[in-house]
């Protein structure tokens, strides 16, 4: 749980079919709902309210704008700690079949979350993502300004999971609302409204120094100052994997990787 972008003012957003194949929402598991919590506050600014599935799930918000979902599940229901983007689907049944047809696994559902129907999913080479279809947690362009820049895929082969995730996800389908998908500079590049909202990058993951990385999603907040996050994320017990000027990947005190960066446009 997306072609020019709308002025400010317009109508919004408010079902998946209206952008379809899009990133849509992000969600992250924790084995440590109070820590979580603590943790994101210092570092991204969030504040916090419950959601209606319970006393273990809250709503994140940056000023006010719904823009990630935290589930304190990973203990209960032997879920691996990690953010997931959820991408907007117009059937979601249909999705997951597809899913399934070209080789990617459906891990959970599609289960009905009213006001939606969502589902956990992996690709061909392992990667996590989810898919959401119905009404969106906000307005959608409100959610693209407030908190993810944007997602970024770091798999084996981007034409291979382009041509995996345009079938899924009916990326460039000619339907409306559908994603724009061009190959630029070595990348895969998703568009929606003229927006970048998503890169697939290739690389010889089964290299890199760390021998736990596998193809993922990464999830890219956008921020005003990088080096005051870093700060605070060390300070609340955070991990700094590696930093720019403009740029830092972090871990969560639970282990879960994301990106801070200061470049709204990727």
């Amino acid at each position: 749980m997306n072609s020019e972008t709308k002025p400010r003012g317009t109508t919004s957003v408010v079902s998946t079919r209206s952008v379809c194949g899009a990133p849509c929402w992000v969600s992250l598991t924790s084995r440590d709902l109070p820590a979580t919590e603590n943790f994101y506050e210092a570092v991204l600014g969030w504040t916090w309210r419950t959601a209606k599935l319970g006393d273990h799930f809250r709503i994140a918000l940056a000023d006010g704008v719904p823009v990630a979902g935290i589930a304190g599940v990973a203990t209960l229901w032997q879920m691996a700690v990690a953010w997931t983007p959820y991408f907007a689907v117009a059937d979601a049944d249909a999705a997951a079949s597809r899913a399934r047809e070209r080789g990617g696994t459906v891990a959970v559902g599609p289960l009905s979350f009213p006001p939606g129907r969502a589902a956990l999913l992996a690709d061909r080479h392992g990667a996590t993502f989810g898919i959401w279809e119905g009404e969106l947690f906000t307005d959608w362009e409100a959610w693209r300004r407030a908190a993810p820049a944007f997602v970024r895929l770091h798999t084996r082969d981007a034409f291979d999971a382009a041509i995996f995730y345009g079938e899924v996800l009916e990326w460039a389908s000619g339907k409306p609302g559908c994603c724009e998908v061009r190959y630029e500079a070595n990348e895969v590049v998703l568009r929606s409204q003229g927006d970048v909202v998503a890169r697939i990058t290739s690389g010889a993951l089964e290299a890199a120094p760390d021998p736990t990385i596998r193809p993922h999603w990464q999830v890219h907040f956008s921020v005003s100052d990088v080096a005051a996050c870093v700060e605070a994320a060390q300070h609340h017990g955070g991990t700094v994997l590696t930093q720019g000027p403009h740029e830092a990947v972090l871990r969560d005190p639970d282990g879960a990787q994301f990106t801070i960066t200061s470049d709204r446009e990727p």
